[in-house]
């Protein structure tokens, strides 16, 4: 599958962005993740953007460890809409997305930085919906690159209490795309 970052990008924020109005009247509801309720949530959807916008910048960037700052406002929907235009306008840049992105690990392609950006929003996307009654229907289009990108990429050891990733979930072979990325991820899809 040839891929448009830029665009997968902006289409998979855009569908996270359309779930954050309805979320913001619940900011205590539990979530698929955990750890964190739908404030939370928010604001490690800001900050993953304002992670991933710093990587096109230049800076030394990593996975987020520990809970995310506090940075949902009054107005989490437009917040969120300017950091996704931001990181937007940075990986448009000339070269950026043919470059690099330095990470604690070392450099790491700039296309493959935003890929990780991709699946981190739809799938964040996906449990903001689901701890707020919304209806959670990725686009298959979307599902299906998310998972191209990210199948079979999780190693064990980013896995179980304490990591980035819970036990991947079981699902049939012939699941949706969205239901292998989100089993895959330690969701129940």
């Amino acid at each position: 599958m040839d891929m448009d970052l830029i665009a997968l990008f902006d289409r998979a924020t855009a569908w996270t962005g359309s779930k954050i109005a309805a979320a913001d009247g619940q900011r205590e509801a539990a979530t698929p993740c955990d750890e964190w309720n739908v404030a939370r949530l928010l604001d490690h959807l800001l900050h993953g953007q304002a992670i991933f916008a710093a990587g096109a910048a230049g800076e030394v960037v990593g996975p987020p460890s520990g809970d995310p700052p506090r940075l949902a406002g009054r107005d989490p929907a437009a917040q969120y809409e300017a950091a996704r235009q931001a990181t937007i306008a940075c990986y448009s840049q000339a070269g950026v997305l043919t470059g690099m992105v330095n990470t604690p690990f070392g450099p790491m392609p700039a296309a493959q930085f935003l890929g990780i950006a991709v699946c981190d929003q739809l799938i964040h996307g996906w449990d903001l919906a689901r701890g707020t009654n919304q209806d959670p229907t990725m686009p298959a289009d979307l599902a299906a690159a998310a998972w191209q990108m990210l199948g079979g990429r999780i190693s064990d050891a980013n896995r179980g209490p304490g990591k980035n990733f819970k036990m991947a979930v079981p699902v049939p072979e012939d699941a949706s795309f969205q239901a292998k990325l989100l089993g895959y991820t330690g969701r129940q899809p």
